[in-house]
């Protein structure tokens, strides 16, 4: 039965007006899933005064980063506006780990400040998952994911209303084998149906890059289908944006949701009706599969050109698949060697030259900032998390 959620709420009215004395006593709550509040608790009197809180826009969100970033030392080139447009969707926790994880990639490198190569490995970490480098994957199995990530990137620059590409990787992080992630360009209140078709489109480059590449299908799109899906279903039961059922709204949120339950949906329409949605999901997603065949069957050069740097390189930024898509090509990779060899010469050099004039370096450090250390940048994070707790 509901005896104990019964009993808890009676509770609550009781402790916030009943008899006993309560003047001078603002009770305050937070919940994520209003639908579900007993309409006892909204009454006047009691939680009566309702404040919408949304994710932080471009402006709430650089003043947010200010806050986290008072006692972290960034270098000249970060510019806090520029991650404040680059972190759409993020909310304040997801902003404040990005700075905690970016001042632990400089103390680990041993910086004297924060640069924005960490704030771009930070943001990929919260966004995507930890990068797992001592993965050893396979030559076929890099080739797949470099078509499948180029399938995604290729596919979604020909689309009218898809964000611009930032990064596209193949290697490994958190559960994914690779991914390719885009900048939204501003903050957008509504979503265009035209916009969520080119979405669906989008998520399945991937799929239709493998099949049209290797006349086979992997398991690497299972989550874009999924997602895909979601959306066109989401188009149809919520949005009332389909062509044959019209404008209106299928099924309900469970009213009743708690702890330990599932969440669920009431249906209120016929087994026709469910037939009838699952034949236009199943449309949109056929025609966006055509249009996304269509797209990189015509650019076909451009998908193996992206996909072959991939295999070569593992990582492209932005602009490097702007350059490539604009017909341009890319310097060479570095050997290994060559690399460690570079980065050898400029510590041997940091070095002596720190050795060769011990009093100049001792006035340096104090004018500016020391090195970050781990155990300062963790201080720093404790630090910053017990002033929002005290400010709060």
């Amino acid at each position: 039965g509901h005896d104990e959620r019964e009993q808890t709420l009676n509770q609550m009215l009781v402790e916030m007006d009943g008899f006993g004395e309560n003047e001078g006593v603002i009770v305050m709550a937070a919940t994520n899933r209003p639908d579900i509040l007993d309409p006892a608790l909204l009454r006047p009197g009691r939680f009566d005064r309702q404040i919408t809180v949304n994710y932080p826009d471009v402006k709430g969100r650089e003043e947010i980063l200010k806050v986290h970033a008072r006692k972290k030392p960034l270098a000249p080139d970060v510019e806090l506006r520029a991650i404040a447009g680059a972190t759409v969707g993020f909310t304040g926790a997801d902003l404040e780990n990005l700075l905690n994880e970016a001042a632990l990639l400089a103390a680990r490198r041993k910086l004297k400040a924060i640069t924005m190569r960490e704030i771009e490995e930070a943001t990929m970490k919260v966004v995507v998952g930890t990068e797992k480098k001592s993965h050893k994957i396979s030559e076929r199995d890099k080739k797949i994911t470099a078509y499948h990530e180029a399938g995604h990137a290729v596919s979604s620059y020909y689309l009218e209303h898809k964000d611009p590409v930032t990064h596209i990787s193949i290697v490994p992080r958190g559960m994914a084998g690779g991914f390719t992630m885009y900048q939204p360009e501003k903050d957008e209140m509504h979503l265009m149906k035209s916009r969520m078709l080119d979405d669906i489109v989008g998520l399945l480059g991937g799929r239709v890059a493998e099949k049209i590449i290797f006349d086979d299908i992997s398991t690497g799109a299972s989550n874009d289908i999924e997602r895909a899906t979601d959306i066109a279903r989401k188009m149809v039961t919520k949005y009332g944006m389909s062509e044959k059922l019209g404008p209106i709204a299928f099924g309900k949120e469970n009213d009743e949701v708690f702890l330990g339950r599932d969440y669920s949906h009431t249906r209120n329409y016929s087994e026709n009706v469910a037939s009838a949605i699952d034949t236009e999901v199943e449309e949109i997603i056929l025609n966006a599969y055509k249009r996304t065949e269509q797209i990189l069957r015509e650019h076909i050069d451009k998908l193996h050109i992206v996909a072959k740097e991939l295999v070569k390189r593992e990582k492209i930024t932005g602009e490097e698949f702007e350059t490539l898509m604009q017909g341009g090509t890319l310097p060479e990779v570095e050997e290994h060697s060559d690399k460690e060899e570079k980065l050898k010469k400029i510590i041997d050099e940091a070095n002596e030259e720190e050795k060769s004039d011990e009093s100049e370096a001792s006035a340096q450090n104090n004018e500016g900032e020391a090195p970050l250390s781990e155990e300062k940048a963790e201080n720093t994070v404790e630090n910053a998390s017990e002033q929002d707790g005290n400010e709060s």
